[in-house]
């Protein structure tokens, strides 16, 4: 294509000769990548991402003053890397975003109306993508372009992926050209994978898997090297973070949660060594399976099957006490990926990594009864939650995939701290609420609810049960008084309606919130119900 002497390392990486000739610069690709085209990106949870074409077009579009007037539909597996997505969001190069994102630019190109974002559940988003629902007004329903990260190639062309799979499959096959960026400043991921492709209904399969460590597809991802229009050498690293620290209000609730599931081994409900665990990013879930790491839990040969792997199951390997884990990415901070490759014969062969449909698939997380564990905005007093909408309106990140595990999984559990921290009240924003100003997750999807104050079982309860228990355990002491005074007054004046299988007051539900928006603190001084009572004898 232009000349380029493939470097030694690239050479021992890609063992397709063919694919050498197409080697090229970043910038000489950028005529691929009109403005309005759609544009797939490898990656998930910020790791296995193109950083090197990405960059180059976010220069072309700065150093030319291009702000707005190039701007592309992007799709991702889930988030990417900040050093690019962020800065495409800044330099507003986004018109379109799908299916979730990680980033304060990115999130204030969403809030602010500039970026078109298509929130979707995690498991859905790729086979969506090749039923052409994010295409439609494409002649052909395919995607201009899909970049995609690479740590090496196969002979037959396939791509062997770095430390996420993510969409990648789904991305590959719904493009016409493919750029394939080699990452040569990380060691080759080559047999870390298990690749599945989409077939569409009516010819769609089941997935043959029994347990986490179940192979059902290739090492490598197939592609149609007739597709494929160039190759970049990147030597960028992932730009992870260190993980958020445990404190204390995460080992109380890691705490509330290990003696709950300690308490169904006992009764018989879970096997000794549980069933494959779920669990997120951030120091609540590292500070939960940090608990099952420690020895106290006394929990051996779990297994683990989950969306993304953080630093902490390191630990857990490390215990002895788990005995294979799987998921879609392993986003670990710089010092555990040094960690992990420094001991990747130890690691290894108790790892899998799969595309995210198959990571996520409702079809599996039943079958495995997997216990899923995840921390939401909200949660309110009969077991709604809200994981993407503060105030209702403004999107942090996505629904992800907690709905995919919490819909399915055979424990279906939320923990969060009962207050979030506010510069405007020392006990902070109650995370408990009467009613959650959006709904991801419903009532009929959750079984547990733990915070630091303790854990509300909610299994088999009807909705005013649920609320009584929820806001005993759940609630920060400040609001107990609060919402038990709502909830008493929506039963009664309900109840007397004849309303009142899940009571509630629609002129007050949102008081708390209101109160917060205007006052700087959710500490209602006394609740006003002249509304709702009026309201109620209409």
């Amino acid at each position: 294509m232009s000349g380029l002497v493939p470097s030694a390392l690239l050479k021992s990486r890609v063992r397709r000769p063919s694919y050498l000739k197409k080697l090229a610069k970043a910038e000489d690709l950028l005529h691929h990548f009109p403005n309005g085209a759609y544009i797939g990106w490898s990656g998930f949870t910020g790791v296995g991402y193109p950083k090197k074409i990405p960059t180059a077009l976010a220069d072309h579009v700065e150093k030319n003053n291009l702000q707005g007037k190039l701007k592309y539909n992007l799709f991702v597996g889930a988030s990417s890397g900040a050093e690019t997505e962020n800065r495409w969001a800044r330099l507003n190069m986004i018109e379109r975003r799908s299916p979730h994102q990680v980033g304060k630019e990115i999130a204030k190109g969403i809030n602010n109306g500039n970026i078109k974002f298509f929130d979707k559940h995690l498991s859905m988003f790729p086979v969506d993508l090749m039923y052409g629902f994010y295409t439609l007004n494409k002649p052909n329903n395919k995607l201009d372009v899909t970049i995609v990260e690479a740590s090496a190639i196969t002979e037959d062309g396939g791509i062997i992926p770095g430390a996420s799979v993510g969409a990648s499959p789904e991305l590959i096959q719904m493009a016409d050209k493919i750029i394939i960026e080699v990452n040569t400043s990380s060691p080759s991921f080559e047999g870390l994978h298990d690749i599945t492709m989409t077939d569409l209904p009516p010819r769609r399969k089941p997935y043959l898997i029994m347990s986490p460590e179940d192979r059902i597809g290739t090492p490598h991802i197939p592609i149609d090297p007739e597709k494929v229009v160039a190759i970049i050498e990147s030597d960028y690293p992932d730009q992870t973070q260190p993980n958020a620290p445990e404190d204390a209000t995460s080992r109380a609730i890691a705490a509330n949660l290990i003696e709950f599931l300690q308490h169904e081994v006992k009764h018989g409900r879970l096997p000794k060594n549980l069933l494959p665990i779920q669990s997120g990013i951030g120091n609540i879930a590292n500070a939960v399976v940090g608990g099952l790491a420690s020895g106290g839990a006394n929990f051996k040969n779990l297994t683990v099957w989950t969306e993304v792997l953080q630093d902490s199951f390191l630990d857990l390997f490390d215990s002895g006490n788990l005995d294979f884990a799987t998921a879609t990415s392993i986003r670990f901070s710089p010092d555990g990926f040094q960690r992990f490759y420094e001991n990747w014969d130890q690691y290894a062969p108790k790892l899998l990594l799969r595309s995210q449909q198959v990571s996520n698939s409702p079809e599996i997380i039943r079958r495995l009864g997997v216990i899923g564990m995840n921390t939401p905005v909200e949660v309110d007093i009969y077991a709604h939650a809200n994981s993407t909408c503060v105030m209702g309106s403004r999107m942090l990140n996505g629904l992800g995939g907690s709905a995919d595990f919490l819909r399915s999984a055979k424990y279906s559990i939320m923990h969060t701290p009962s207050t979030r921290p506010s510069k405007t009240d020392p006990t902070g924003v109650s995370c408990i609420v009467p009613m959650c100003t959006h709904v991801d997750q419903t009532e009929h999807d959750l079984d547990v609810i733990v915070t630091e104050q303790g854990l509300a079982d909610v299994r088999g309860l009807s909705p005013r049960e649920r609320a009584r228990v929820i806001i005993k355990k759940c609630a920060h002491p400040d609001y107990v008084p609060i919402l038990e005074d709502y909830f008493n007054k929506a039963e009664f004046e309900c109840l007397r309606k004849g309303w009142g299988h899940e009571p509630h007051l629609l002129w007050n539900a949102f008081d708390m919130h209101k109160h917060l928006n205007e006052h700087g603190t959710m500490k209602l001084p006394s609740w006003d119900y002249k509304s709702a009572e009026v309201g109620m004898k209409g």
